[in-house]
């Protein structure tokens, strides 16, 4: 009988932890801190989202295939976000490094009409570190190849909660589900 209540007891337990998961199949990887250099050649980072949703996206200003149009969907979550009236933070981190210094991270994002108050574009690491980076915390791909300009990496979008844990990934390339993005973020708010 003992057995039976104890397990009883687990059970509700588990259930009721589920049911307080406020978004479906939450990852909850959390980001090691860093703190990097943004578009305006200025320190930024995890201490500067504490307290904040935030969404995250890996590109450079070189790419040739994914990054305009991830940069574009990125550029329309924000204004969707603004219409919404969501307190939410874009973070976008080059994956080459050497090429993408802080004007140039700017002068490529105001092609897409992005608000930079609270878009982050971020550079300052070597290639190494934001391989290693985007690996450990993000489960994502970051491959400068030994030939050529193109870097390889993850399309993916990710949404962090205010405790700095990835919560959910989105296709940022294609499909971009923008309406479930913002309701997670409003759950998160």
């Amino acid at each position: 009988m003992k057995k039976w209540r104890i397990t009883l007891l687990v059970f509700s337990f588990i259930l009721l932890s589920a049911c307080g998961n406020k978004i479906p199949d939450a990852k909850n990887w959390p980001i090691a801190d860093f703190t990097f250099t943004d578009q305006n050649g200025q320190p930024f980072g995890l201490e500067d989202l504490k307290g904040k949703v935030w969404v995250a996206d890996f590109i450079f200003t070189n790419c040739e295939t994914v990054c305009p149009p991830m940069t574009a969907h990125m550029a329309k979550l924000q204004d969707m976000a603004k219409e919404e009236g969501l307190n939410v933070e874009f973070v976008s981190f080059s994956v080459d490094p050497e090429n993408d210094k802080p004007e140039i991270l700017k002068q490529y994002v105001e092609k897409f009409d992005a608000d930079l108050s609270n878009w982050h574009l971020l550079t300052g690491y070597s290639q190494e570190e934001i391989e290693t980076f985007a690996q450990e915390n993000f489960k994502a791909i970051v491959k400068k190849p030994q030939q050529g300009d193109q870097v390889i990496h993850g399309t993916d979008f990710y949404l962090v909660d205010k405790e700095g844990k990835i919560v959910k990934y989105y296709s940022g390339v294609t499909d971009t589900p923008y309406e479930e993005i913002l309701k997670h973020i409003k759950a998160l708010q």
